[in-house]
């Protein structure tokens, strides 16, 4: 819920808006949906989260990072990031 109270602040002072989907409205949230099944890809529905470890977390953060999305023009979300924001977004998961 702090994020609820600081939402407002934090849309004013970066001059963005903010989107709350509705529970149970996939449809709502393509982008986390269409992420979510990239993942599935790598660690499938109903894995034992005890047996990954962190480098192949790590290795899938990666691959995620270097795959070309329509969304974005077909630049990886890392090409997009240093393009868009002039930051070198190599640690920070996309």
């Amino acid at each position: 819920m702090v994020l609820l109270k600081a939402q407002a602040t934090i849309s004013r002072e970066l001059d963005i808006q903010f989107y709350f989907e509705r529970p149970y409205h996939s449809w709502e949230r393509g982008a986390n949906e269409n992420l979510n099944g990239l993942v599935r890809q790598y660690i499938p529905k109903g894995t034992d989260f005890s047996n990954i470890t962190d480098e192949m977390l790590s290795e899938i953060e990666w691959k995620l990072n270097n795959r070309p999305r329509k969304s974005l023009g077909y630049k990886t979300p890392l090409e997009y990031c240093k393009t868009m924001f002039n930051f070198d977004c190599e640690k920070v998961a996309l």
